[in-house]
């Protein structure tokens, strides 16, 4: 998981808890799962808005 052993993980959490407070945690957990579902919503939406066609246009030639 990113590269991280089970030490790693578990260092993090610990940091985590006394920085936060055991009350605080489920709270950023919350919050950190809805801010993380509404991104994977932001992607899928922009992949659907561009699976039409470009709307890029070939520059005009220029006007003498």
């Amino acid at each position: 998981m990113f590269g991280m052993g089970w030490q790693e993980l578990f260092l993090v959490l610990l940091i985590a808890l006394l920085f936060f407070g055991p009350n605080n945690l489920p709270e950023l957990g919350k919050s950190l799962g809805k801010a993380i579902s509404a991104f994977k919503k932001g992607l899928k939406e922009g992949e659907e808005e561009g699976s039409g066609t470009p709307s890029v246009r070939p520059p005009a030639p220029p006007q003498a």
